[in-house]
């Protein structure tokens, strides 16, 4: 496939892969969600960057030391997706936490993330909630987190026998505790602070 450089330019309706995703040379960000293009929203909400600097400030300090990484979106990971075509499914995290090095190359992530955290906003909301969710499970992501700032809580799910297991959900004045990293304790207040 040759270069594209307007959205409009592409068939809503065709599967694509990440091959074509890399001809793809708009402003638009996009992922490629099972071969079929997700728009994303436009720029984030304040509150969804300051939730999103907060959290990155305490997983870099937690995992700065250690062999895994942190990235934050714009940052591509190309999903494994069992009995589907190679390379079909690329999304954006918020954020991602990577401890297995060979996952990683020059264009991003290959393979499954062992965190990943959406902040939601209300156009992302079933998209974030449902669709990702369903993926990130499908996908063998370890750990999941919905961040909501409007409402100030976080809800965290965990990967057990290929479905994820979902906790309580945090809210204001508790330590939120990662089951895949136990030494990753967070106050919630620090994620919301500064909304």
């Amino acid at each position: 496939m040759s270069v594209v450089t307007n959205f409009s330019d592409l068939d809503l309706n065709k599967t694509y892969t990440y091959a074509d995703y890399l001809n793809w040379q708009f402003q638009e960000r996009v992922e490629l969600i099972k071969g079929f293009i997700k728009k994303m929203s436009p720029a984030p909400s304040r509150r969804h960057q300051i939730v999103s600097l907060n959290l990155s400030v305490v997983f870099y300090n937690a995992f700065q030391k250690s062999h895994c990484s942190v990235y934050v979106a714009p940052f591509d990971v190309r999903l494994p997706i069992p009995n589907k075509t190679k390379d079909t499914t690329v999304v954006q995290p918020d954020i991602c936490i990577i401890c297995d090095e060979s996952k990683l190359d020059d264009k991003g992530c290959n393979g499954a993330p062992d965190l990943i955290v959406e902040i939601i906003s209300a156009g992302n909301a079933k998209h974030d909630a449902d669709t990702k969710f369903k993926l990130y499970e499908e996908a063998g992501v370890k750990e999941y987190w919905m961040v909501y700032p409007e409402e100030k809580n976080i809800f965290l799910y965990y990967l057990s026998h290929q479905q994820y297991i979902g906790t309580k959900p945090f809210t204001e004045g508790e330590i939120l505790q990662s089951k895949t990293f136990p030494d990753l304790k967070i106050p919630v207040d620090d994620i919301f602070e500064k909304i």
